[in-house]
C-alpha cells in the first residue's frame, strides 16, 4: 500500500459532465492545486495545468488520458496482440511512427478537445487525464519519455479503470513513482451515456435477447438524452461484449485471427474453428459487429488463401461489366451473372473475406461519381437490381440461421411471407439456388442440433406445400411453433430428469421406475408451472434415453478418448449418438474443469475435427 494522502473534489459541470479529482502526494494536504472561477476550474502543479471549460478541456505540460478500450476505438495491433491490455493510453506530444511500433515524443504536448470528441475518440462514458510532477524532469518530451517507462505498462494494464471509487487506482499508479512525487488525476463521466449504458446493461443481462417493448423504452430513453446513433451502438456493443458468454467466444475468435494475423496467413484448421465460433455466435446472438470490427483491424481478408479467391475475380469482372454502358455495349447484369455474384456473397460470406464488400463498395463509389459526371441512369439501375438481391440473400440468411441455430425464435406469418417473396424472386434467376443458397450448409453444419434441423426441414418443405397451394401460411406457422414448444419442453426435461435422476434415482431402466420417474417430473413441472399439460410419452423416453447416451459418453467413452487420445472414437460417437455438439461440447468442458483437466488438451481432440 503506498504511503500518501488525497484530496478529491466532485463535482458537475453541467447536466453532461461529471468529474472527479484527485491529488495524491505524500503531503498533499499542504499542496494548493486548483482554482475555481465562474467560467472554469483550473488544476495545476509547477509546469502543468489541467482546465476544465465549458465544453471543452485544454492541458499543457506532462501526462496524458487514459481510458478502457472499448469497440469503436482504434486500437493498435501491438495492443490487440496483448491479451493483458486493457486500456488506451494517450501522452501528450507522443505520435506512433508510421510502422506503428513505436512512440516519437514531441515537446509539443499542450492542446484542447471538445467533451464531445474526448468521448467520440475515448470511452463513451469514462475518461481520465492526469500529470505528476517529482518523478520526471528536464525538456517536456523527456518528461514524456520518463512518464511512459515508469507508467505505462500499468496504466494499460490496470484493472481498476472505470467507474468505480479509484482509491485502487490511485494506489497503484502512486506506487510506481518516487515518494517525492505528486500525481494528479481528473476523471470525467459523461452522465447521460452512463444513464444509457446502465439502463442496457441491466436489461441485457436480464433477458439477452430484450423483448421489443423494452427496447421501444430504451430507444425513448436515448432520444430524451440526445444520443447519437453511433454512440449508442458503441455502448451497446461493449456491454455485450462484456457478458460472459459472449467474451469467452469473441476473445477466442480475436486470439485465432492475432495468431494468423502475426504469421500472416490462415489454414484450414484456423478457418474451420472461426467458422465455428461464428455459428456459436448466432446462437448465442452475440452481434456480428463485434467479428466485423475485429477482422476489419486484423486485415483478415488480406491472409486468405489466394487459392480462394476466385470468386472475387469473378465478382470483380461482373461488377466492373455495369459500366461497359458508357462505351454503348450491351453489358447488364442476366440471370446467370447474378447467381455467379449470388454464389460469391455467399461464398465470402463463409469465409468471412470482407474484400467481397470492399469491391462492391469501389463500385457503388464509382457509379455515384459517373451519375455525377453526367453518365447514363441505367448505370444505377443495373447497381440497384445488385443490391436489392443481396439485401434480400441476407435477410433470407439470416431468419433461417436464426431458425437453425437459436433456442425459442418466434415464426409469425409475416415471416413466412417475407421469405415466400424472396424464394420467388430467386427461383426466376435459377431453381437451384434455393437450397444451395441457404439450406445445404445448414444441413452440412455439424452444429446444427435436432430441433434445428426439424425446423429448417419443416420450412422447407412447408413453403414448398404452400407454394403448390397445399397448405396455408398459418398452418406452416403452427407447424412451426409446435416444434418450438416441443423444443422448450425437452431443455426443460431435461435439465428435471437429469437432476432427480442425480438425486433420488441410481437406476431407472425398468419401465415401471420410467414411469414413476415420469410422474413425478410431471408433478414438479405443474406446480412449478414450467408444463400443464401432458407430457407426451416419446419425446420424455427420448429425453431418458439421451441422458443414457451422455452417461456413457461421460463415464466410459470420454475417459478413454482422453487417455487413448481417440478423437475417432470421440467423432464416431458425436456423428451416431444423435446429440447436439453444442450438448456435448458443453459437457466436456464441465468434465475437464470438475476434474482439473488441462483445457488445451481438450482442444486437441477437438482440433482434427474442424475441418
Amino acid at each position: 500500500m503506498s504511503n500518501h494522502q488525497e484530496i478529491r473534489l466532485h463535482g458537475h459541470l453541467d447536466d453532461t459532465i461529471e468529474y472527479f479529482t484527485m491529488a495524491a502526494a505524500r503531503d498533499a494536504y499542504s499542496r494548493y492545486f486548483f482554482e475555481e472561477t465562474s467560467d472554469n476550474l483550473r488544476f495545476f502543479s509547477p509546469g502543468n495545468e489541467l482546465i476544465l471549460e465549458l465544453g471543452n478541456i485544454s492541458h499543457c505540460g506532462n501526462g496524458g488520458a487514459f481510458c478502457e478500450y472499448m469497440f469503436g476505438v482504434d486500437q493498435p495491433l501491438s495492443d490487440l496482440a496483448k491479451t493483458d491490455v486493457r486500456n488506451r493510453l494517450v501522452l501528450y506530444g507522443a505520435f506512433y511512427k508510421d510502422d506503428g511500433g513505436q512512440l516519437d515524443f514531441t515537446a509539443k504536448t499542450d492542446g484542447r478537445n471538445s467533451y464531445e470528441q474526448v468521448f467520440f475518440e475515448g470511452n463513451a462514458t469514462v475518461n481520465y487525464f492526469f500529470f505528476v510532477t517529482g518523478s520526471v524532469s528536464g525538456k517536456l518530451q523527456e518528461q514524456q519519455e520518463n512518464i511512459a517507462r515508469l507508467l505505462g505498462k500499468t496504466l494499460k494494464r490496470s484493472a481498476h479503470v472505470g467507474l468505480g471509487d479509484d482509491s485502487e487506482l490511485l494506489d497503484e499508479i502512486f506506487g510506481m513513482l518516487g515518494h517525492r512525487s505528486s500525481l494528479y488525476l481528473v476523471k470525467l463521466i459523461h452522465k447521460k451515456h452512463k444513464q444509457y449504458h446502465d439502463a442496457f446493461k441491466e436489461l441485457y443481462f436480464e433477458y439477452k435477447t430484450i423483448p421489443d417493448y423494452e427496447f421501444e423504452k430504451l430507444q425513448e430513453l436515448a432520444d430524451e438524452l440526445k444520443i447519437d446513433r453511433y454512440q449508442q451502438e458503441r455502448i451497446r456493443i461493449d456491454v455485450m461484449y462484456k457478458h460472459p458468454d459472449n467474451q469467452r467466444i469473441v476473445d477466442e475468435y480475436k486470439n485465432i485471427l492475432i495468431e494468423c494475423n502475426l504469421k500472416g496467413s490462415i489454414n484450414q484448421l484456423e478457418n474451420a474453428r472461426l467458422t465455428r465460433l461464428k455459428t456459436l455466435s448466432v446462437r448465442n446472438k452475440i452481434p456480428s459487429a463485434l467479428f466485423y470490427t475485429l477482422d476489419k483491424m486484423l486485415k483478415h481478408d488480406k491472409m486468405v488463401d489466394l487459392d480462394e479467391q476466385d470468386y472475387l475475380a469473378e465478382t470483380r469482372q461482373v461488377l466492373e461489366g455495369i459500366f461497359f454502358t458508357e462505351a454503348q455495349i450491351d453489358a447488364s447484369i442476366n440471370s446467370e451473372d447474378m447467381s455467379l455474384l449470388l454464389h460469391a456473397k455467399h461464398q465470402a460470406s463463409e469465409n468471412r473475406d470482407h474484400t467481397f464488400e470492399h469491391i462492391l463498395l469501389e463500385t457503388g463509389k464509382a457509379c455515384d461519381e459517373k451519375i455525377h459526371e453526367g453518365a447514363d441512369l441505367t448505370l444505377l439501375e443495373h447497381f440497384s437490381y445488385i443490391i436489392t438481391y443481396f439485401d434480400r440473400y441476407d435477410n433470407t440468411a439470416a431468419v433461417i440461421n436464426q431458425l437453425a441455430f437459436m433456442e425459442n425464435v418466434h415464426f409469425g406469418e409475416e415471416q413466412i411471407r417475407s421469405l415466400l417473396g424472396n424464394k420467388k424472386a430467386f427461383d426466376e434467376l435459377d431453381s437451384k439456388l434455393w437450397k444451395d443458397l441457404f439450406f445445404k450448409q445448414v444441413y452440412d453444419n455439424k452444429y446444427l442440433g435436432q430441433f434445428g434441423r426439424k425446423k429448417v426441414v419443416c420450412l422447407q418443405k412447408g413453403l414448398a406445400l404452400i407454394e403448390d397451394s397445399h397448405l396455408t401460411i398459418k398452418a406452416l406457422v403452427d407447424q412451426l411453433r409446435i416444434l418450438e414448444k416441443a423444443e422448450r419442453l425437452y431443455v426443460i426435461l431435461l435439465a428435471h430428469v437429469k437432476e432427480r435422476i442425480r438425486n433420488f434415482y441410481s437406476k431407472y431402466n425398468t419401465r415401471i421406475e420410467q414411469e414413476t420417474l415420469l410422474v413425478e417430473v410431471a408433478d414438479e413441472l405443474y406446480s412449478k408451472g414450467l408444463h400443464t399439460a401432458d407430457i407426451p410419452l416419446a419425446q420424455f423416453h427420448n429425453v431418458v434415453m439421451n441422458i443414457k447416451k451422455e452417461a456413457v459418453y461421460i463415464h466410459d467413452l470420454l475417459p478413454k478418448i482422453i487417455t487413448e487420445r481417440d478423437a475417432g472414437l470421440r467423432e464416431d460417437f458425436l456423428d451416431n449418438s444423435g446429440l447436439d455438439r453444442f450438448y456435448v461440447e458443453e459437457l466436456e468442458r464441465e468434465y475437464f474443469e470438475l476434474n482439473n483437466l488441462n483445457m488445451d488438451d481438450l482442444y486437441l481432440i477437438r482440433k482434427g475435427y474442424a475441418d
